[in-house]
């Protein structure tokens, strides 16, 4: 074993100072190093077993271990802190690796055996996953093995030095000559010291999603997990869990994020001793992964930050992260076409003349982008008339389009766009193609291609099932029928869109496979048509992750677009995702779900800090105050695209402490910034607070165009703002510019 150990740690020294010493080896020693923050591991040498050391700001130093009185039943393991915990061996706590061995037991022991670091970082096969090349990241692949069940572990680490960021996964292979279970599998493990923390977590509903939920980690575990079988509404695989007094710019962050779109599980232990085991991965109620003798589990990614310049700090890590290392989309950082999708205004009323009609008077407003949403397919007695019928048939509507989706598009392709030069509109198209209608052909042909589990009740959610993605057919069917659709029509953007969660799985398993399977076709229909801006969607925000962000740039944040609410789910989606991603309309008063009324600029002032910007509603419908308005909106919207596209965003105030929330963004050049401030309640008193900035030069004067002022970004940061505003739900947007 140690003539192994030496010339593996001798190989890997080379290869690691050929890498800029972004990851090292001394001796049994690993240090992770990024640009303002250290990841430290070793094996102890009379386990072999790893054993956590440091996450957090930079180190030069491997220290001692906490000196922990060994007394009483918890000794051993149970008083280390451990980098691939699995089960039994002395720690009593929960395990990253479960695993049922073919004789009914699951004690597992995973030791050391050798090492590779490697310039880059490897595909991770049939999942998403973070990717750069040698001068982006460097990978850390840690060989362990269970010699009592011939069953070996592959840990690899992948730093990203600029983002202070770690993406962590696993493979387990079955070398051994009899079946085993994967019953739990953490993608990320790793134990933080005995301090003071908290745990802050995306928690909601349809309708209310991603809202910020921050409790202390007390002893015991604190955690929450999706049963849904997908990330959900209710919550996102996502955790940070902060020091008691961090907050958006000061104070230590460590992050957690999944790539991932099916079940998981999240949580942050805190045993008798006080360390804190942080562990995200697979829902294990929806795990139990058969692996055959010669075969290979590979786990789900998960990405760690850490930030000592609070959670605003740990947010822009990711957001940076995510755009250039995950999202592989061609549109990641283009700007994107102002939409009009015909949903909320005309539901399932639709024919190929008031579509075009509506998509006329958009192209009067200056709307880029034509979005025909449901209700465009089914035939017959299954036709797609409400949710009742139809889904599953994905071949267009006879009755409301006779001449066919070509042509019906080619007349929206023809329509020119108010104030653009002569630009041509472009269309959109939905899809639900994970779902069936029992009223659908597809049905009645293949029943047995629903999600069902022998001959229990089938649930209808929505009056729909879902089909069983984890199924070959099924995969290949849906790839078929959406390639044939879009080899039919002129389409640059399809909302790809999800209505229900799973119910009766024939096995906990099925879960994973069916996430496999859908990467697999998203993968290829992405990958076949790159021209087509792809947008995520499942009710709102239901699957709004990093797994689905792999594969398209953008995804509708919520289905409530009223704009007192959308304001927290927006803040608390870029807690994690960058804003770049969402998609965020401008929706008709009264809205339909909270019945407010709020002034379009308000509802615009909240939208337009998004990636995707458009509205929800029918023109005609449109006051004469709010038609006039949406001209110069759109204009607003295009000349901050870019930055929010690029740049770097700032939580300056938040709705749950302040009745003047504030957000701000600056340019990737840093040339530009732009602020959005809002007022929830008038009040008589107190007056506003200063509205502080962040992340200008402070050196630097910057031109406020609101009052075409000047200050230094020292004062605008120290200072800060003071702003007037009148009534409910008020508004302002001020440009800086950074004088020369």
């Amino acid at each position: 074993m140690l003539s192994i150990l030496g010339l593996s740690l001798l190989t890997a020294l080379v290869s690691a100072q050929a890498n800029n010493g972004a990851i090292t080896a001394n001796g049994m020693n690993f240090t992770l190093t990024a640009d303002n923050m250290s990841y430290l591991f070793h094996v102890d040498p009379a386990t072999l077993d790893l054993t956590s050391v440091h996450f957090g700001g930079p180190v030069d130093d491997f220290t001692p271990p906490a000196n922990i009185y060994e007394g009483g039943w918890s000794d051993g393991l149970t008083n280390t802190r451990r980098e691939f915990p699995d089960v039994g061996r002395s720690d009593f706590r929960l395990p990253a690796i479960h695993i049922l061995h073919s004789g009914g037991d699951t004690v597992s022991a995973f030791y050391y055996q050798s090492h590779e670091i490697m310039a880059g970082k490897p595909d991770l096969p049939g999942l998403p996953a973070t990717h750069g090349n040698e001068d982006d990241v460097t990978t850390l692949m840690v060989s362990l093995y269970d010699n009592y069940s011939d069953v070996s572990a592959v840990l690899s680490y992948s730093i990203f030095p600029r983002y202070n960021a770690i993406a962590r996964s696993f493979q387990i292979s079955n070398n051994g000559s009899n079946e085993i279970v994967i019953e739990r599998a953490a993608s990320f493990s790793v134990d933080l010291p005995n301090l003071d923390l908290d745990l802050v977590e995306l928690q909601g509903d349809w309708a209310h999603e991603r809202n910020r939920v921050r409790r202390p980690v007390t002893y015991g575990e604190t955690s929450f997990r999706s049963t849904e079988g997908y990330s959900s509404h209710v919550h996102n695989p996502f955790l940070a869990l902060v020091s008691s007094d961090t907050g958006e710019s000061q104070g230590e962050a460590w992050g957690f994020n999944l790539v991932y779109t099916g079940s998981f599980a999240a949580t942050a232990e805190r045993f008798s001793h006080g360390f804190v085991r942080v562990l995200l991965g697979l829902n294990p109620l929806h795990s139990s992964w058969h692996l055959q003798p010669g075969e290979t589990f590979t786990s789900p990614e998960a990405v760690a930050v850490y930030s000592s310049e609070g959670l605003g700090g740990m947010s822009r890590s990711f957001h940076d992260l995510y755009r250039n290392h995950l999202s592989r989309s061609n549109k990641t950082f283009q700007t994107r076409p102002v939409l009009l999708n015909n949903w909320e205004g005309l539901g399932f009323d639709i024919n190929e003349t008031a579509l075009v009609n509506l998509a006329e008077e958009a192209a009067e407003l200056g709307i880029k982008l034509f979005v025909n949403d449901d209700g465009w397919f089914g035939n017959g007695e299954y036709a797609r008339t409400s949710d009742n019928a139809g889904l599953g048939d994905w071949e267009v509507n006879r009755e409301r389009f006779p001449n066919g989706l070509g042509p019906y598009v080619a007349q929206i392709d023809n329509l020119t766009v108010a104030r653009t030069g002569g630009q041509d509109m472009q269309f959109g198209l939905w899809f639900e193609p994970e779902m069936v209608n029992q009223n659908s052909t597809l049905y009645q042909e293949h029943p047995e291609w629903a999600m069902h589990d022998r001959g229990y009740p089938r649930t209808l959610t929505r009056n729909q099932l879902v089909l069983n993605v984890a199924l070959p057919e099924v995969q290949d069917y849906i790839i078929e029928v959406v390639s044939r659709i879009i080899d039919s029509a002129n389409i640059q953007y399809i909302k790809w869109d999800n209505n229900r969660g799973i119910h009766e799985m024939p096995s906990p398993s099925t879960d994973h496979q069916y996430m496999l399977g859908l990467y697999r076709l998203i993968d290829n229909l992405t990958t076949t048509h790159p021209e087509i801006l792809w947008e995520g969607c499942a009710s709102g925000g239901g699957r709004f992750d990093a797994g689905l962000l792999y594969y398209w740039p953008q995804h509708w944040t919520s289905d409530n677009t009223d704009a007192a609410d959308r304001l927290n789910i927006q803040l608390g989606t870029s807690l994690v995702y960058p804003p770049s991603s969402m998609g965020c309309h401008i929706s008709a008063i009264p809205n339909g779900i909270t019945q407010r009324n709020i002034s379009i600029e308000y509802r615009a002032h909240v939208a337009l800090w998004c990636g995707s910007f458009g509205l929800e509603l029918n023109p005609s419908e449109l006051s004469d105050e709010e038609r006039a308005a949406v001209p110069g909106i759109i204009r607003e919207y295009e000349r901050i695209n870019p930055m929010v596209i690029s740049g770097s965003f700032y939580r300056l105030r938040l709705p749950e402490y302040s009745n003047w929330p504030a957000v701000q963004v600056i340019s990737e050049d840093e040339n530009q910034s732009v602020v959005f401030a809002f007022q929830q309640k008038n009040a008589v008193k107190p007056a506003a607070p200063p509205l502080r900035l962040q992340g200008l030069d402070a050196s630097a004067r910057y031109l406020n165009d609101a009052d075409n002022s000047t200050y230094t970004g020292a004062t605008y940061m120290n200072a800060g703002l003071n702003l007037a505003f009148e009534g409910d739900y008020d508004s302002q947007l001020i440009h800086l510019y950074k004088q020369q």
